[in-house]
């Protein structure tokens, strides 16, 4: 199925949000106005887009230590994004998960996570959930190359395929786990040829070309929701910045041919370019885009900054359980 022009502004809108969230995000974090490590989704942008787009409110995803990109594709509110991010009352989790542990459970989006490979048997969770209760919702699990080495990412795709959970499985291969290339850390040069391992199909997607992803999304959601089970998809993309933050601090893992190869295929130009040529967005249209998300980024970040900080009286709400925080023991 090919998508529709509404469809195709909606994949350019979710991709200019994220880039521009992201962008902002990383000059705060170079001005010292944004507490803690920062890992940027510029680049991948086509991914986060490319899946979300098929998925309902209800629909729910598990993120990554790069998680903002996921959210924001999800529908998340920039101004709780941003008050997080500084630490603030006003943020998702009160200004106490930052960064990486950014969630909305309104929207589905059940949380990014520090821990490498563990947002997975979220979702597969999540994934068992829905089917136990005969639900057609799908989960959706966001992770990189470097997760599929974790063993807690074996187990949970061994349970989503044998019991049939409507879960799919984004390798999202940006060719490094933290500086180190891909090819070092695994014998295998194409992820998703661990899904056969486990009875599930796979495909293979360009991460920088939203249309591509979009349908391959489309696929597997829609088999998942016949009740078909999981399946695995591996987008080929690339971060544009560094494992965190935007300077290299001094650690020169990649060459400077190898990003510049990469950012002449940037997701959101190639999109414009081809939404151009279909008569679908003209440059006027696409700067109308980027100018509503700047805007809207201006004024997320005028609430957080205006945001308090939280009470001291409340740092151990939503940290432990009522019985530990009474001091009570079992």
């Amino acid at each position: 199925m090919d998508p529709s022009p509404e469809t195709l502004l909606d994949l350019h809108r979710r991709m200019v949000r994220i880039r521009h969230f992201e962008e902002a995000a990383g000059r705060l974090a170079e001005q010292n106005r944004l507490p803690g490590f920062l890992h940027l989704y510029v680049g991948e942008e086509a991914v986060a887009a490319g899946v979300c787009a098929n998925l309902d409110d209800d629909d729910q995803i598990s993120s990554t230590h790069r998680g903002h990109g996921h959210l924001v594709a999800k529908g998340g509110d920039y101004g709780g994004m941003m008050a997080e991010l500084m630490g603030k009352a006003t943020g998702y989790c009160g200004g106490k998960g930052g960064s990486m542990h950014i969630c909305d459970l309104d929207l589905g989006m059940l949380g990014a996570n520090g821990i490498v490979g563990g947002g997975v048997p979220i979702a597969v969770g999540a994934g068992f959930a829905n089917k136990y209760r005969g639900s057609d919702r799908v989960s959706v699990v966001f992770f990189g190359d470097g997760a599929s080495n974790i063993g807690a990412f074996h187990e949970a795709a061994n349970m989503a395929a044998a019991l049939s959970l409507p879960v799919l499985f984004v390798c999202e291969n940006n060719e490094y786990g933290e500086f180190t290339p891909r090819d070092r850390t695994m014998a295998i040069t194409d992820v998703v040829d661990r899904a056969a391992g486990y009875g599930m199909p796979g495909a293979i997607v360009d991460g920088m070309d939203v249309v591509a992803v979009w349908e391959a999304a489309n696929e597997a959601v829609s088999r998942a929701r016949r009740g078909e089970g999981p399946s695995f998809i591996e987008a080929k993309t690339y971060r544009f910045y560094n494992h965190h933050g935007v300077q290299t601090l001094g650690m020169k893992y990649r060459s400077d041919d190898e990003l510049e190869q990469w950012k002449q295929r940037d997701p959101i130009e190639l999109f414009e370019d081809r939404l151009a040529t279909a008569g679908v967005l003209d440059a006027d249209g696409a700067q109308a885009a980027h100018d509503a998300a700047e805007a809207d980024i201006e004024a997320a970040i005028a609430f957080a900054e205006e945001s308090p900080l939280p009470d001291p009286d409340n740092l151990l709400v939503d940290v432990y359980t009522p019985a530990a925080y009474s001091g009570a023991t079992s």
